[in-house]
C-alpha cells in the first residue's frame, strides 16, 4: 500500500476517537445528548456540529437567492457579491476580484497554521432554467438559465461550513486560520485554474469541497484531465452565388478540422474524450463565412495524454487552414488535471459522514422526487439516502472534469458529494434544476456544511492528521511544483459579448 506510514498514523487518530464520536453524533442528532455523551464526543466538534444546527435558516436563504440569481460563468456578481457580504457580516476579511477575476475572492478569518481552506461554487448553467415543480415548466420571472449542477447548494453549504470553523475557532481559542474560496466559472472549468495560477492556495494546508449529486458518499474517482480551447479561421467574404471564387470559406476550415478530428477518433484511446461545438459559422447562407470558431474539450485519465491528443488536434487545425486558404488562431482557455485523491482525509472525511448520516428528506421530498422520475420515466427510486462506504481502492474514473483538481495538485483536497436530486435524473438539466430550487434539496447542503465542518475541525485539533495527509500528497506528487496547464502571462477568458 502506498504511503503505509501515513494511513497508519490516520487509523490511529480514528481507532481512538470513532466509537464515542458516532455514539455521541447519534444521540445529538435525536435532541437528548446526555452528559456522558458529550463527554465521549470531542467538545470542539460538538460546538461545530450546534453551530451548523442553528445556521439551518440562512443555509436555506442563501441556497434559495442563488438559485433566483442563477448566474452564468464569470458574470456571478449577485451570487458572489450575496456570499462576500454574508461572510463580511460574520467577521470574515474578504479580498474580492481575486485572480483578475471579478467574481473570485477570498474569506478569511483567523491566525496562523494550520490554515483550512473551503470551496464555495456558485454559477449556473445556460438555458436550462425551470419552475420549482416536477415537471418542464418555465420560471415566472422568465429567467432562462438555472442550476443545473445545484451550485446555488454548494455555495450556501460551504460557507455554513466555514462559518461553523470560524465560530468553533473562537469557542475554544483554537490557532489555526479558515479561507472560503469563493471560485467562479467551474461550469467552464475556469475559475480555480486561474486561481491557482495565481497563487491563491499556495499558503492553505488542507482544502475541504463537496458536490451536489444523486448519493452521498466521498469522491473516490480522480475523474478527467482536459484541456478547454478554441480555434477561429479568417478567411474572405464574397457572394456565395455570384462569385463564391473570391471567397474563402472559414466555415469550410472549422468543418474539415471536425472532420479530421473525427477521424482521429478510431485513434484514441478508451479513455479519451474529444466533442465541440461550433458557436460561430456564418450570418447568412448567400455569404461566404469569413469568420467561423469551433470550441474543442479533449479529455483524457492522464495529463500527459491530453497535452499529446491538443497537439495533434493542433495540427489538424493548421492543415485546415492551410486546405481552405484561410488563417487561423488558437486559444487555450482552460486546463486541467486529474484529481490527486488523498487517502487520510478521505478516510477522516468517510468517518465524519457515517458519524452525520445522509440527508433526512420528508416524505414530501420523496414523492417530488418519484414525479419528476414518473415524468421522465426512469425508475421510481425517489432520493437515494444512505452513505455509501468508501472503498478500499480508487474508483474507475468517471467522464467529467473540475477545476477543483488543479487545486490537489497544490495542497492535499478532499471531496464529498451529497445527494440533493431525484436518482436517475439528468444532471445538467432542466430536472436537476428545477430539483435544487426546492428546500428539501437543501438538506443536502446541511449535511455537507456538518461533514466539511467537522473534518476542517479535525484538522486543526489532531495535528496527526494533518501530518499524513501531507505526507502523503508529497508522496503522490514526488515533492513536484504544481505547473499551470494554461500560460503563465494569460488572463481568464472573460465572456464574449453576445456569444
Amino acid at each position: 500500500m502506498r504511503c503505509f506510514e501515513a494511513t497508519q498514523v490516520v487509523g490511529k487518530v480514528r481507532k481512538a476517537r470513532a466509537l464515542g464520536m458516532i455514539l455521541g453524533l447519534g444521540l445529538m442528532a435525536a435532541g437528548s445528548v446526555t452528559a456522558g455523551a458529550a463527554q465521549e464526543l470531542a467538545e470542539e466538534k460538538a460546538t461545530t456540529l450546534s453551530v451548523v444546527e442553528g445556521l439551518k435558516g440562512d443555509i436555506l436563504h442563501m441556497s434559495m437567492a442563488l438559485w433566483d440569481f442563477s448566474e452564468l460563468a464569470l458574470l456571478e456578481t449577485q451570487s458572489a457579491e450575496y456570499l462576500a457580504a454574508f461572510l463580511e457580516a460574520e467577521g470574515f476579511s474578504v479580498e474580492r476580484g481575486v485572480a483578475d477575476m471579478p467574481t473570485a475572492f477570498v474569506a478569511t478569518f483567523g491566525a496562523g497554521e494550520p490554515v483550512i481552506g473551503v470551496l464555495a461554487e456558485f454559477d449556473a448553467l445556460p438555458s436550462i432554467g425551470n419552475a420549482k415543480v416536477p415537471r418542464r415548466e418555465p420560471r415566472e420571472d422568465g429567467h432562462p438559465h438555472g442550476q443545473g449542477c445545484g451550485h446555488n447548494l454548494f455555495g450556501a453549504g460551504s460557507v455554513g461550513a466555514a462559518v461553523a470553523i470560524k465560530r468553533t475557532i473562537e469557542a475554544h481559542g483554537l490557532s489555526g486560520t479558515v479561507k472560503l474560496y469563493g471560485t467562479p466559472a467551474e461550469e467552464t472549468v475556469v475559475g480555480k485554474v486561474y486561481m491557482a495560477k495565481a497563487g491563491v492556495f499556495d499558503d492553505a494546508d488542507a482544502v475541504l469541497d463537496w458536490h451536489p449529486g444523486l448519493e452521498t458518499g466521498v469522491r473516490n474517482q480522480a475523474g478527467q484531465a482536459m484541456n478547454n480551447f478554441e480555434v477561429e479561421f479568417f478567411g474572405q467574404a464574397a457572394h456565395s452565388a455570384a462569385d463564391p471564387w473570391n471567397g474563402r470559406s472559414a466555415l469550410d476550415a472549422v468543418e474539415m478540422m471536425n472532420y479530421g478530428a473525427n477521424m482521429l477518433r478510431e485513434h484514441v484511446r478508451p479513455t479519451t474524450r474529444i466533442h465541440y461545438v461550433i458557436p460561430s459559422a456564418g450570418e447568412a447562407p448567400n455569404v461566404v463565412p469569413e469568420y467561423a470558431r469551433v470550441w474543442y474539450y479533449v479529455r483524457d485519465t492522464a495529463r500527459v495524454r491530453v497535452e499529446g491528443y491538443y497537439d495533434r488536434l493542433l495540427k489538424i487545425a493548421e492543415g485546415a487552414a492551410l486546405a481552405t486558404a484561410t488563417e487561423h488562431k488558437v486559444t487555450l482557455l482552460t486546463g486541467v488535471h486529474a484529481m490527486l485523491l488523498n487517502r487520510p482525509l478521505q478516510e477522516a472525511m468517510q468517518e465524519n459522514l457515517e458519524a452525520v448520516g445522509g440527508p433526512e428528506f420528508t416524505e414530501e421530498d420523496q414523492e417530488f422526487a418519484k414525479e419528476l422520475q414518473r415524468f421522465l420515466g426512469v425508475e421510481e427510486k425517489g432520493l437515494d439516502v444512505e452513505p455509501k462506504p468508501l472503498k478500499s481502492e480508487p474508483e474507475p474514473p468517471g467522464g467529467g472534469s473540475t477545476d477543483v483538481a488543479e487545486v490537489s495538485w497544490i495542497t492535499p483536497v478532499v471531496s464529498l458529494r451529497v445527494t440533493t436530486a431525484a436518482a436517475g435524473i439528468p444532471w445538467h438539466s432542466w430536472a436537476a434544476s428545477a430539483s435544487h430550487g426546492t428546500e428539501g434539496s437543501v438538506e443536502g447542503a446541511v449535511v455537507a456544511a456538518k461533514v466539511l465542518a467537522l473534518t476542517g475541525v479535525d484538522l486543526l485539533i489532531n495535528p496527526e492528521l494533518l501530518r499524513a495527509a501531507k505526507a502523503y500528497f508529497d508522496e503522490e506528487t514526488e515533492g513536484k511544483p504544481y505547473v499551470s496547464p494554461v500560460p503563465a502571462d494569460q488572463k481568464p477568458p472573460m465572456p464574449r459579448k453576445g456569444g
